[in-house]
């Protein structure tokens, strides 16, 4: 046996053990007393955009007295700051966790509004794809505009899911400025291009309705002119009713 060969890989395993124990050490007591440096802020908003910023949530984060910046990472709150979180009316989800950079990460899906109200009594909201009432907090959102006679429960219930059908289709997200609800409870659509006014009737088969229009649009309007009727009805299945200016 070469002994001295032996002593040697022996002498550099204890060596390289040691060296590991005491990294990790240090790793483990740095670990423990690093300080958070910042929160990072990602917020889903959906094709309409959002009323939120990441300096908003900072804010919020910081009024409830739960900004992590400049504690320590082990005495981050971190299921405390997601409920903090879940009270504010314009955040619908969010889940945070800590990053190897000292960092907090705040993942937000935010509640997106889908229509604004302005009925006639005066009333001045917003409504979610779910029917959630989201008050005028004086934020700026490109959304087209619901008049008339409404009242809450129809915006829950109808234009709700009206304003979704309408967002989801880019078409319509583009044409659509305004809907406007009649005494009787239907539906009147303003365009952005055109000069007339669309009547659906009911709130039902809005997607048949829109689809009918659509083709309309394509093969009858394009050769007639967008100007030449003041009045386009979809009320009823497999017809369009015009009405010459």
């Amino acid at each position: 046996m070469n002994w001295k060969k032996f002593f040697v890989v022996t002498f550099n395993v204890i060596i390289a053990a040691y060296l590991l124990l005491a990294v990790t050490a240090f790793i483990g007591k740095t670990g423990k007393d690093k300080v958070c440096q910042g929160v990072r802020v990602l917020i889903d908003q959906g094709v309409a955009g959002g009323f939120l910023t990441p300096q908003d949530v900072r804010t919020m984060l910081t009024v409830a007295n739960q900004n992590p910046v400049g504690r320590k990472l082990t005495d981050v709150n971190l299921r405390a700051m997601e409920e903090k979180l879940k009270t504010q009316e314009l955040i619908d989800q969010v889940e945070c966790y800590k990053t190897q950079d000292g960092c907090v990460t705040v993942l937000i899906t935010e509640r997106v509004p889908v229509i604004r109200v302005l009925a006639a009594s005066g009333d001045d909201y917003y409504v979610d794809k779910d029917g959630h009432i989201m008050q005028n907090t004086g934020y700026a959102c490109n959304l087209m505009v619901a008049t008339g006679h409404i009242g809450r429960d129809y915006a829950r219930r109808v234009l709700s899911q009206v304003g979704s059908l309408i967002m989801a289709d880019e078409f319509w997200r583009n044409q659509t400025e305004q809907l406007n609800v009649l005494p009787d409870s239907t539906l009147e659509m303003v365009p952005r291009v055109g000069d007339h006014i669309i009547y659906l009737g009911s709130p039902t088969g809005i997607v048949k309705k829109l689809e009918r229009l659509h083709k309309f649009y394509q093969y009858g309007l394009s050769q007639a002119g967008w100007n030449k009727y003041s009045r386009i009805s979809v009320e009823f299945s497999n017809q369009i009713v015009c009405k010459r200016r």
